[in-house]
């Protein structure tokens, strides 16, 4: 599992097997994480919101992403943070993902 940080981390995952990555996201905001991939290298199984806040007016918590690695190698993994009413990218988070070839 990574968290967001720096704009550039290092994943090691196993082909075959699901990872996850984890985006702070504020909805009040109209912030929307939006993952680029290449489909050939990843699928993703999983996308959920845990809402972090208790407080009616605000909806801000941890957008989760669940992917499975469908080839070996080294692949890039790229999240941009959206906002409704913008044309541009507000972040950039980039994932460079070592995957391990599955064992028979």
């Amino acid at each position: 599992m990574v968290e967001e940080g720096s704009d550039l981390k290092t994943i090691v995952a196993k082909q075959g097997s699901p990872f996850t990555i984890n985006l702070w996201e504020d909805r009040t905001r109209g912030e929307q994480w939006v993952p680029s991939y290449d489909s050939s290298e990843f699928v993703m199984t999983g996308d959920d919101f845990l809402r972090t806040t208790s407080n009616n007016a605000v909806d801000s918590g941890r957008r989760q992403f669940e992917f499975e690695a469908l080839q070996s190698g080294s692949h890039r993994l790229e999240f941009h943070k959206r906002m409704a009413w913008k044309f541009t990218a507000e972040a950039r988070r980039i994932f460079l993902v070592d995957v391990q070839e599955a064992q028979a």
